[in-house]
């Protein structure tokens, strides 16, 4: 087997060189034009002129002075709505049979398209993220290895004219057949739409596998890692899978789930970094001197690039109207974006709901920060995710515990604010000692949260609670698994209501 691997390995490396990365800037301009050309006779294209856009002298220019940016709202207020009753040619050629079920942190019920183009971009960037493995100095026997992907459940809901499921499912529903041999839990157990009855049986068949690397949300995988370990009597994950040393992740930021997911192994896995949305395959991560993603300038997705600030976004995270716009060409390093996006299932300059910062523009590689409407503003603290994680990075060394799991809102108290948090704690700590360490960390991090705390925002209160109430939560509210993500920020109403559910379950 390790010399069919190395021949796997050669043959992967092979591919890297022969699939040497575009320049993404004129990548970009070419998926552009592809894009309008191939919707210029549906509804949508009709409706905003790409055949004159196409004609224009400045391609990137006249799409972006005569299309809107669109939210998910407004797409399918105006547009995708009559995908779901059966139309076709709206937004992109022909219909779909499928449409992802959004089950990100800002809304329950999007129902995305996804076309045999996105499908067929996914797969291409799949094959673009095996290829990108041979960087990161792996032995020839891995590439014998399974891939266990914890993703939503492939049984997905039939409608009369398409299914509907998460982007994960659909995904690997619809994976190549060469690939079967490798993918695992395999499409029976896959096909289980209960959480704990799909984790259940995965534990069960663990032994069975020889599983190399793993694949999905943080949170979820480490508690199907803990089911495994438990149902096995285990000390660590690599007693069953021995030779595990690759952890994609995607969805949610690593860092705050690394110290206790390392607690289930007999040592650290290589980490890689991937960003699948319901909307497309966005970017990975092709080296290992970076925590950086690469986008795919040539993949059927034209990005752009809006200020985050308060001249371009408002206060509920929308791009406003006329703003300046950028395209990667244009855009600069370091500097935090609203992310729009363009695409083969047929959206268009649409907000994905990310925020992120070019790192890298000639490798077109970018962090994602946050979200749009996880960016805690209410009395002009200007708290992105980011720094909320970064603050409780400082305070689980300053404690030695762990705290992978948040929620914060600004609530009132008499007729002034305050930010309040949930925070997971595996220790019995102070709270209010706590508090205090987390607002000075955020003022000596954050100018403006520490101009808020001198004017509008009179005080920080912290619940510890287990991480478990979380889950809890998602599992009554949402759904356990696939790809549920907690919310970071809250709206105060829905905040109080998760504040009185934790206070029941605790």
């Amino acid at each position: 087997m390790a010399v069919i691997g190395e021949l796997i390995k050669k043959a992967i490396d092979f591919t890297g060189m022969i699939m040497s990365d575009p320049d993404p800037v004129k990548a970009q301009k070419k998926v552009l034009e592809n894009l309008l050309g191939t919707a210029r006779l549906t509804a949508f294209g009709k409706a905003y002129h790409f055949t004159e856009i196409l004609e224009s002298e400045d391609v990137v220019a006249a799409f972006q002075s005569k299309v809107p940016v669109h939210d998910y709202d407004k797409m399918h207020a105006e547009w995708w709505h009559y995908l779901l009753e059966g139309h076709q040619n709206v937004t992109w050629p022909g219909g779909q049979n499928y449409f992802a079920l959004s089950s990100g942190t800002t809304s329950n019920s999007k129902h995305i398209p996804v076309t045999d183009a996105m499908l067929e971009s996914i797969r291409k960037a799949g094959i673009q993220e095996i290829a990108s493995l041979s960087a990161f100095n792996l032995p020839g026997d891995f590439f014998t290895k399974q891939i266990l992907m914890l993703g939503s459940s492939t049984s997905l809901i039939e409608k009369d004219d398409h299914k509907e499921g998460e982007i994960s499912g659909i995904s690997a529903s619809n994976l190549p057949t060469w690939f079967g041999g490798f993918y695992k839990p395999g499409r029976e157990i896959a096909d289980i739409s209960d959480w704990d009855e799909r984790v259940r049986k995965i534990a069960e068949e663990a032994p069975k596998w020889d599983i190399g690397c793993i694949s999905g949300i943080p949170a979820w995988i480490e508690l199907m890692l803990k089911e495994i370990i438990s149902y096995h009597k285990l000390s660590n994950i690599h007693e069953i899978w021995p030779n595990l040393m690759v952890y994609t992740t995607g969805g949610v930021a690593f860092e705050p789930y690394k110290k206790s997911l390392e607690q289930l192994l007999a040592h650290p896995l290589i980490y890689i970094d991937t960003y699948l949305a319901s909307e497309g395959f966005i970017a990975i991560q092709k080296r290992p001197d970076t925590t950086s993603m690469a986008l795919f300038p040539d993949n059927g997705i034209f990005y752009e690039f809006v200020p985050f600030d308060g001249d371009h976004v408002d206060e509920n995270g929308l791009v406003k109207p006329g703003t300046k716009v950028f395209s990667l060409d244009d855009a600069e390093e370091n500097k935090e974006y609203v992310l729009l996006i363009s695409t083969v299932s047929g959206a268009w300059r649409y907000m994905i709901g990310d925020t992120v910062t070019i790192t890298d523009k000639a490798r077109a590689e970018i962090k994602i920060t946050g979200r749009t409407k996880h960016f805690l503003n209410v009395v002009g603290s200007q708290l992105s995710v980011n720094q909320m994680n970064d603050a409780l990075r400082v305070l689980e060394k300053e404690y030695d515990t762990i705290m992978k799991e948040f929620i914060v809102a600004a609530v009132h108290r008499n007729e002034e604010y305050i930010h309040k948090w949930f925070i997971s704690c595996d220790k019995s700590l102070d709270k209010v000692q706590v508090a205090e360490a987390l607002d000075k960390t955020l003022k000596e991090n954050n100018k403006n949260y520490n101009v808020a705390r001198t004017r509008a925002l009179k005080g920080v209160e912290v619940e510890l609670i287990p991480e478990e109430i979380f889950y809890k939560w998602s599992e009554e509210t949402k759904k356990l698994g696939g790809q549920v993500k907690i919310p970071r920020v809250m709206k105060e109403e829905d905040f109080l209501e998760f504040a009185g559910f934790a206070e029941k379950n605790l």
